[in-house]
């Protein structure tokens, strides 16, 4: 493996779409969603591990979440476990890192990984992600990783690539795409030239903190003003100088839809964005009427279509239901329609407004 080659887990965020199994103290990269004996951060850090050294893995997290990393990811050194003192989305979470291993190693390449995504064929991921580091170590390049996509999906982003690669199997950007509306992804996966933005990232460190440079430059000037203190006693203290000063946008927004140096490569690795439970049922076996069950003690009948997750404690009896999310929690159980999953984050909302923060 390449010492100069690491990888970041971004496992920060609150996972609302995901409640109530997902809630603010304990959020859904903590959890074994699928019931496979692994919490997604935990099968996320055995993934990279397959080529990335273990010493060379760090995971970007909030403040609040760091003891749950430590005890999830025993294996990880301490000091690859880091806080941010605020949610800022992904630009600022990928300067700290990029600012910090640019301080250790001016030769670091790096692949940024979310905590939260689904990866079925780790052979094909891994020479994916070699063929990425190949690419950018040799290039001035960002690169994204693209999905194959298999339907008009409209939860997901879309990368428009050029029609004539550049080397094997890596082609330049054309445009990005914000989730569609249903007619524009059919219309999408017809063009064939475009993929689903898996939100998986490799290039050279030096070539993105240029881009933050370039792109977003008070971003670029409030870290470099403490980059002294990374990798020192000071480093906290410089994190609380810098992220107020941050602006709150994503790496996509903030420079990858600007710059004129990205790159994706296709790939099928049986990727999924575990973003909803919609996609948590893609991802489950299914009985002979359709049924996607997390749980051991559900008795299903005369049912179809439905997504169910529930302890094992807890006898579940469903009868009647058709296309239903059913998530049964120690204190709350939800209901919905599959349809409306985008809207559990609403309900969540509501949830606030009207009982308080008590079960979120």
């Amino acid at each position: 493996m390449n010492e100069h080659q690491y990888a970041v887990i971004m496992a920060g965020g609150i996972g609302s779409r995901f409640w109530p199994m997902s809630r603010h103290n304990f959020p859904k990269q903590f959890l074994d969603i699928l019931n496979t004996g692994q919490t997604l951060v935990q099968a996320t850090f055995q993934r990279l591990t397959d080529f990335i050294l273990p010493e060379n893995i760090y995971v970007v997290t909030s403040n609040e979440y760091v003891q749950i990393v430590k005890d999830q990811l025993p294996m990880i050194r301490k000091e690859n476990i880091l806080g941010e003192p605020s949610r800022k989305n992904t630009a600022p979470c990928i300067a700290y890192i990029s600012f910090k291993l640019m301080q250790k190693d001016p030769k670091a390449s790096l692949i940024v990984a979310p905590a939260d995504h689904m990866i079925h064929d780790r052979i094909a991921f891994k020479k994916v992600c070699l063929e990425a580091f190949s690419f950018v170590n040799k290039h001035n390049a960002l690169i994204t990783l693209g999905i194959t996509p298999l339907k008009p999906n409209t939860g997901y982003g879309y990368i428009q690539r050029e029609l004539q690669s550049v080397t094997d199997n890596v082609y330049k950007v054309k445009t990005f795409t914000e989730k569609p509306n249903l007619d524009l992804a059919k219309t999408f996966l017809a063009s064939g030239d475009f993929l689903w933005n898996a939100g998986i990232f490799v290039w050279q460190v030096k070539n993105v903190i240029k881009a933050f440079e370039i792109y977003l430059p008070e971003m670029f000037d409030v870290f470099v003003a403490e980059k002294d203190a990374f990798n020192t006693a000071d480093e906290k203290k410089a994190l609380e100088h810098i992220y107020p000063l941050c602006t709150t946008i994503s790496i996509d927004f903030g420079i990858l839809e600007k710059a004129n140096n990205v790159y994706v490569i296709p790939a099928s690795f049986g990727w999924s964005d575990l973003g909803t439970w919609n996609s948590v049922y893609e991802n489950l076996d299914k009985d002979y009427l359709g049924n996607a069950i997390a749980g051991r003690k559900v008795m299903i009948i005369d049912a179809a279509k439905c997504v169910v997750h529930s302890g094992n404690k807890k006898l579940l009896v469903l009868q009647g239901l058709e296309d239903f999310i059913v998530v049964d929690s120690p204190d709350v159980l939800l209901i919905c329609k599959r349809d409306k999953e985008q809207e559990i984050k609403d309900y969540v909302a509501e949830v606030r407004r009207n009982i308080g923060d008590e079960y979120l």
